[in-house]
């Protein structure tokens, strides 16, 4: 699997953090930043980065998923969720995350950095990272009506 992260100011402190995590339990990821704490940097180029090579993995066939954090979490959920095959969550708990990898297959996760301690944050990527789609019927018919939209409204 190839994970992509991304964060404005915002969001920054708790990518590192979560950048810590994945160090300690030996997890590969790409950094697409911001690399520096900026105060006046905005969270779209950082959703943008993270949601277009999640998209172009998706596209080559790749497992590939993106976590985004900011403030609220919603800017970049709004911003990921303009790609082709980005299914963006914003992560509210390790229950929610969970149930939004089985039934939704959520392949980037955007967390409130203003909402989520350092722990809470590192169990919903647990979460994220770990739990698998489960594609029963009523699953993959929700998914491909979802597809139907996109082909519908583009």
């Amino acid at each position: 699997m190839k994970i992509y992260i991304g964060a404005d100011h915002r969001g920054f402190k708790l990518k590192e953090e979560i950048k810590k995590y994945f160090y300690e339990n030996g997890i590969g990821y790409e950094d697409l930043g911001a690399y520096e704490f900026n105060p006046t940097d905005d969270y779209p180029i950082y959703a943008e980065r993270v949601s277009n090579k999640v998209s172009e993995g998706i596209k080559e066939a790749q497992d590939s998923r993106g976590i985004l954090i900011c403030g609220s979490g919603v800017g970049v959920d709004i911003v990921a969720n303009k790609f082709e095959h980005i299914r963006s969550g914003l992560g509210i708990n390790t229950e929610q995350v969970k149930s939004a990898r089985r039934d939704d297959d959520i392949n980037v996760l955007a967390i409130a950095a203003d909402e989520a301690s350092e722990n809470e944050a590192r169990e919903m990527v647990k979460a994220f990272l770990e739990t698998e789609f489960e594609p029963s019927e009523k699953h993959t018919r929700r998914l491909n009506e979802i597809e139907e939209i996109e082909r519908e409204k583009s």
